[in-house]
Parts: C-alpha cells; structure tokens; sequence
C-alpha cells in the first residue's frame, strides 16, 4: 500500500510533468514525509508510451529508497553481448550480464505506489510566481496550486526551464532512434535463437542497431510473455527532412518524437526498405515484424543552473544525455533521490541551504553524463566536431 501523507504541516511539493521522472520524485519525497502532487498535461495515461531501458543501479535504488514493490522481478536478464555483421554472423561476443526493464514497468509500479488522488491528467502548467518561501503555480484552466517547492519534471520541453532559463532548448544531435516493441512470439526460428538472451548489436556505416527483450504486457517477464526492444539509430539532416519525417500520418507536426501508430505508410516503407539493403537477416525480420515503429530526434541540452529559488529543474527538463550513455533514466532517479535526501528532515528555513547543495552536486554530474554521451555519440554515428558543433537549437 502506498504510504499516506495527510499532515497539512508537511511541507508540499507540486511535480510537474507525470512521467517517470516526476514519478521518481513524488515517490523520493513521499518517502522522508512530504505532501506531493503531479501536474500532468496529456490527459491519458502515459503506460503505452516508451519503450527499452537498461536497468541501472541508480534505478534500483530509487525504489528501494520509496519503497516501491513490482509484481515480479524488475526486468529481464541478458548474458552475452554480441556484434553481428551483414551477413547475420556473430563476429564478436562478450560476457556482460545485466537487466533490462521497460518504461512501462518503471511507470506503472510508481504509478500504483501513490495514493491515485495526487496525479492529476490535463492540467497544463503556464507559469510559477514566488513570494518569499512558497510557490504558486499557475495553470491554463485557471487552477493555481501553492507549495513549498515547484518541480519541473516535464522532460526536454520544460515549460518550467522555459521560465527559469528563457531561450534555452535542446540541440539536435544528427540522428534520430527508430524503435520497436513487439512480443517475443513475433520472431521465430534461427533470428529468434540467435538473439534471445544476448544484447545484440550491428555497427554499420554511419548507424547502430541495438535490440534486447524487455517485460511484455503486465510486466511479465516470463519466457514467451517478453516483448523484443530494438532502437536504430541513423542520420537525418536537420531542416526539411527532418521536419518531414517529425509530421505523422495526419499532418501534424510533433516537436521531438512520433509515438507508435502515428508514423506515415510511406516513412514506414522508407525504414523496411533501409532495413533489407543495410541490416542482418535477423534484425530485418525484427524490423519487419513490428507492427507500429516509432521514433524520437537525438538531442542535447545542459542547464547551467537547476534552482531558481524554490523552483527546481530535474531529469531531461535540465539535462538531456543521449541514449547511448544508457542514464537518462538513471540520471532521473538519481536527482530525486539525492534531493530527498538534502531535503530530508529539513524545515522551512533550511530548504534553500539543501536545494543549494543539491543543486552543486547535480550539477556536475549532470554536465559530465551529457558531454560523455555527445562524445561517445558522435563517434559511433561518425559525425565529425565540426559538424556536431553547426547543429542549431532545435524548433519547437
């Protein structure tokens, strides 16, 4: 059972952004007492949406430290990393074990852990004011909530950042991740035997294939009941093209990513083309038998600062690091752990001196994760200093 806060003495925390970077937070400051409240603008659930993620430590703990409980174990183990060729042949294999979950799980085991009145779907944040030691967010229905502290949670479009640091926004990167979830019973024979129970890769000119199986519906992580991820990451020129490729199949231009059944026929037709001249035999009969790709623009984004008295940027609304350092996740759960942990047993007065310490340690940590993935990135997409510095913010 979710643990209740009802003691109108606590301080409050008003989260913005229900994704699972709010979620890491509201259940942290939950844990040391605190009243939370998540602002969520989409107004559906958010469990469809995602897809893989390599289960880190920093994850781990975030869970252990607010008490949230799964159904079952947390994901699904892998042995083997290996690198196939062209061809399909293995050319590379090591042993690295380690624990894949799914954005859903994470989601929905939070989700559960709090009490269902302190989610709130629908309600868009405009803009906060403060008045000495407490918050006022304001809302685009009318609604304005009071707190001890606002977070902005609400991921590379913060709305939050947009206030404490105006015309900060993300840089794109070169590339974008094509991705698929579909279930395990989907790929049969020699492809499935060959990539079940490994993290496999291909590294091929100017793109990376990765795929892995995560828990399927309902967390499950039984043996048949798992869903394959794979992420393909290939250059896209920033401009027309990729402006084209972000418009879905109605017209509608999306700011940084097209969630699944949104993608047109034809970019559809575009990627299974692509898939057949440049992937394995084995990963093209993972791409060809995804029902709804889906995809996402690489980006880049450091904030100087994640305080602005008691406004508090966290996770991708501060710092975006690419997919490849596998931490965005992790860097999330991270920051809302170590700020209930400044934040614990702290009073009123004190909460400025604990946001200020927190805020010194996230900080480098955040700058050194995000300039470790824009390394490692543009080497494995071959995407030289000159060209990565050109690439301009990205249009909202």
């Amino acid at each position: 059972m979710p643990v209740m806060h009802s003691d109108r003495n606590s301080p409050r925390a008003i989260i913005i952004g229900g994704s699972v970077g709010g979620l890491f937070t509201a259940t942290a400051l939950q844990a040391i007492g605190w009243q939370v409240d998540i602002f969520e603008r989409s107004p559906h659930e958010l469990d469809s949406r995602g897809g893989g993620i390599v289960l880190q430590g920093d994850v781990v703990r975030a869970f252990r430290f607010a008490g949230v409980k799964t159904q079952g174990q947390l994901g699904v183990r892998s042995g083997d990393r290996i690198f196939l060729d062209r061809s399909g042949e293995v050319v590379q294999r090591t042993w690295m074990p380690q624990t894949q979950t799914s954005w859903s799980m994470l989601y929905a085991a939070m989700k559960r852990h709090l009490p269902a009145s302190a989610y709130h779907h629908g309600e868009q944040f405009v803009r906060f004011e403060q008045d000495g030691e407490r918050i006022h967010a304001h809302f685009a229905n009318g609604r304005v909530e009071t707190g001890d502290l606002l977070i902005g949670a609400d991921g590379a479009r913060s709305a939050v950042r947009q206030q404490m640091l105006p015309g900060l926004a993300p840089r794109y990167a070169g590339y974008v991740a094509w991705r698929g979830l579909l279930e395990e019973g989907a790929l049969t024979g020699e492809a499935a035997d060959v990539l079940r129970g490994n993290f496999a890769f291909q590294q091929g000119p100017d793109h990376l294939l990765l795929a892995y199986l995560v828990p399927g519906e309902d967390e499950a992580t039984a043996p048949g009941r798992r869903r394959w991820n794979w992420v393909w990451y290939v250059k896209v020129p920033q401009g027309d093209t990729l402006s084209r490729l972000l418009t879905d199949r109605h017209g509608v231009r999306h700011a940084f990513s097209l969630p699944p059944g949104t993608v047109k026929d034809a970019d559809a037709a575009w990627l299974h083309r692509q898939s057949r001249e440049q992937l394995a035999p084995q990963f093209q009969q993972l791409v060809a038998a995804t029902p709804d790709p889906f995809l996402q623009a690489i980006l880049d984004l450091q904030a100087p600062r994640m305080v602005s008295g008691r406004a508090v940027l966290l996770g991708d609304a501060a710092f975006v690091p690419r997919p490849h350092t596998a931490g965005g996740t992790a860097k999330a759960a991270a920051n809302a752990v170590a700020l209930a942990t400044a934040l614990r047993d702290s009073t009123s007065t004190d909460i400025d001196a604990a946001l200020a310490a927190w805020q010194a340690g996230q900080l480098s940590e955040g700058i050194a994760m995000t300039d470790w993935g824009v390394r490692l990135g543009n080497q494995i997409m071959r995407i030289a200093a000159s060209d990565a510095a050109s690439t301009a913010p990205f249009p909202a």
